[in-house]
């Protein structure tokens, strides 16, 4: 696998092909926010806030880094006021979801963010797909998934693979940004398969 050279804000990096731009980055210890992330699983590119501005011969241009791929002699900025201007928006538009989110509040810190410029949407939710893709890709459950589309989407759990798989497993909880999904397994074992939930309230 031959080597890529390129530059992160100002850095001479160098990276493997087939790398992305948030690869590249880590592998130089340089620091890129993600809420949408995860080592072991496919990039999904949701959430946006690992956006970044890559110059390619001599033309700029927005990308998210967590699915771009390197290529030789990029040019990589991760902060500009361009930059920090989306992520403080997106931040702002998450935090109308998940206002007590402690994640959300320290990039919020970071960037200047103001929890209350948009008006609540209380879905505790930011679609990120951790849980999703994690019970999907990595438990090969698919316990968990996206239902509805647009501003409408949520995630459920499947109460026929739910009520015999998440309550030995509960691998996804700690994933959730926002605390939102251990709420929802709650109210789903409640709701959808209470015979399930008393007997492991039993069990304790």
């Amino acid at each position: 696998m031959s080597e890529i050279h390129l530059q992160i804000d100002g850095k001479k990096v160098e990276a493997k092909e087939g790398m992305t731009v948030l690869e590249a980055a880590r592998s130089a210890d340089i620091f890129i926010p993600t809420l949408c992330h995860h080592e072991k699983l496919e990039p999904f590119g949701a959430c946006r806030i690992c956006t970044v501005e890559v110059e390619v011969r001599g033309r700029t241009k927005l990308v998210v880094s967590c699915v771009y791929p390197v290529e030789e002699n990029l040019v990589v900025r991760t902060r500009s006021e361009k930059i920090d201007r989306i992520r403080k928006t997106l931040l702002e538009l998450m935090l109308a979801h998940a206002p007590d989110s402690e994640q959300l509040q320290d990039l919020a810190g970071e960037y200047g963010a103001d929890k209350d410029r948009f008006e609540k949407e209380a879905s505790f939710c930011i679609h990120c797909g951790l849980c999703v893709r994690y019970c999907a890709e990595v438990k090969k459950k698919n316990a968990v998934g996206f239902v509805d589309r647009g501003i409408r989407k949520e995630i459920s759990f499947i109460p026929e693979i739910a009520s015999k798989e998440c309550n030995s497993c509960k691998e996804c909880f700690s994933l959730c940004p926002t605390s939102y999904l251990q709420a929802a397994f709650v109210l789903t074992e409640a709701l959808a398969f209470p015979r399930a939930s008393s007997q492991t309230a039993l069990k304790k």
